[in-house]
């Protein structure tokens, strides 16, 4: 078992660089995720963990040992594909053990993990079966449990779940969170879906154009964006943000509407600073209708414009400094489209971002 450390990776197609100088320590028995918009290099970044991509500047350690130059069957990692990559005319026992048989492994040895890793992933009732007979979720398990027999020192899983349903895909991200229970090695896993970042992820490294824009822990990187980016990836709905400037004490939006600058960043912005005011849909509520006991909130009445019903919440679409914002109703009545409510704003769960760096005054 084993951590992992990039130091100043990049990597360059000719002249085009797509990941850009990444420092990264992931601790033994981590389990971290890459998350970002399709292109920004996360992929690229598991890939040449893998040796599956040459890196063009930097180092890549896998415990104690460099391995840039080492080929991906001398890193003794394994990975997991979004495609499965079974073979299917093979059944399931000799699509686990095969990376075994052709790395001359005994019978013993292969059968004895062959066991372990189905008794692991519930597959020892199918095992004789082929891909073809089996479901999504299944031959995502088998694909799992190849990568187990190995007993490498890190698992690096490429979007495994996004060919699969909605459904399945929040039962294969608990087949995943509890592997990873029992087979206590580092994982590094890479996936589009903010969702499965939070849910399976102890640290979250989000990624944009090559560059990482913040690492940390789930609930810190929800709590406390780093810039506006993570803002707005980070969350769903994604958060409000909105253009404003500071006017004295006050947050003042381009239509005159003020709120009072939020007491934990007073100090942190200037007289007449252009800012980014953030504030997430679960902190815009109709009175009575929240669930967080805010410290200091700010009352606005807003038109709604839509109301979605989510069940135990409704989603309502309304409109504050000719900009659309996302508001939540919890304990939600039947709302009308023209209607006026007064929300709570809860301002000690606000943020504001410096607009030309967009960076969280927080920070600065």
């Amino acid at each position: 078992m084993a951590g992992i450390i990039l130091k100043h990776v990049t990597k360059a197609y000719g002249k085009l660089e797509v990941v850009h100088g990444i420092d990264l320590e992931i601790a033994h028995n981590e389990f971290l995720v890459l998350v970002g918009p399709s292109g920004c290099g996360k992929s690229t970044t598991l890939r040449m963990i893998a040796g599956l991509e040459d890196i063009t500047g930097g180092e890549v350690r896998i415990g104690d040992r460099l391995v840039n130059d080492l080929p991906p069957r001398k890193r003794n990692i394994s990975m997991v594909f979004q495609n499965y990559a079974l073979y299917p005319h093979m059944n399931v026992r000799d699509n686990l053990g095969f990376g075994l048989k052709i790395a001359g492994h005994p019978a013993s040895v292969l059968e004895e993990r062959v066991a372990e890793a189905a008794e692991i992933l519930g597959l020892s009732e199918l095992l004789e079966r082929i891909p073809a007979e089996l479901s999504g979720g299944q031959r995502q398990r088998v694909a799992m449990g190849r990568a187990i027999v190995r007993h490498p020192d890190a698992f690096l899983f490429d979007e495994p779940l996004s060919n699969l349903d909605a459904k399945l895909r929040v039962q294969m991200r608990t087949e995943i969170k509890k592997l990873h229970s029992k087979v206590a090695t580092t994982v590094v896993y890479v996936t589009h879906d903010q969702v499965e970042a939070m849910t399976l992820a102890d640290r979250i490294v989000v990624m944009k154009d090559g560059h990482i824009e913040q690492v940390g822990p789930p609930m810190e990187v929800f709590n406390h964006p780093a810039n506006t980016f993570v803002a707005s990836f980070i969350g769903s709905p994604p958060m409000n943000l909105l253009p404003a400037t500071i006017a004295g004490d006050e947050v003042r939006f381009s239509d005159g509407t003020t709120v009072p600058v939020p007491t934990r960043i007073l100090g942190k912005v200037r007289e007449g600073q252009e800012v980014i005011f953030g504030i997430r849909a679960d902190d815009i509520t109709p009175i009575g209708h929240g669930i967080h006991e805010a410290r200091e909130t700010v009352e606005l009445e807003l038109p709604v414009e839509l109301a979605e019903l989510l069940g135990a919440e409704t989603l309502i679409y309304s409109r504050l400094a000719g900009q659309e914002v996302q508001c939540k109703m919890f304990d939600p009545r039947a709302v009308v489209s023209g209607e006026r409510l007064v929300f709570r704003l809860s301002l000690d769960r606000a943020h504001v971002f410096d607009a030309a760096s967009q960076q969280s005054v927080r920070v600065l």
